[in-house]
């Protein structure tokens, strides 16, 4: 049933021509340079320093590494880091 409903939002998705990250709860991760990363659709941060940032996802986790990071904003769904960013890592 869960197949099902996944193809019907993907397929209306398509037809009304709208984003995926909107329709399937996908986050979106915005990054500037290696020193500003965004990212919506978050699902909270499981784990903070400054070396390291770990955040749940939908489906799955993501991973942030660098020095001296920084949550210059967090809200229910969206986080904005500053720091030093040395890796990303997606792990579903």
């Amino acid at each position: 049933m869960r197949r099902l409903s996944r193809k019907w939002n993907q397929f209306t998705a398509k037809i009304l021509d709208l984003p995926q990250d909107v329709v399937q709860d996908l986050p979106r991760i915005t990054m500037i340079g290696n020193v500003q990363l965004y990212v919506e659709n978050h699902r909270g941060v499981l784990h903070f320093s400054s070396e390291n940032l770990k955040l749940e996802l939908t489906k799955g986790t993501l991973e942030v590494f660098g020095k001296n990071l920084v949550i210059r904003a967090i809200l229910s769904e969206e986080v904005f880091i500053e720091g030093l960013i040395d890796d990303v890592r997606y792990m579903p």
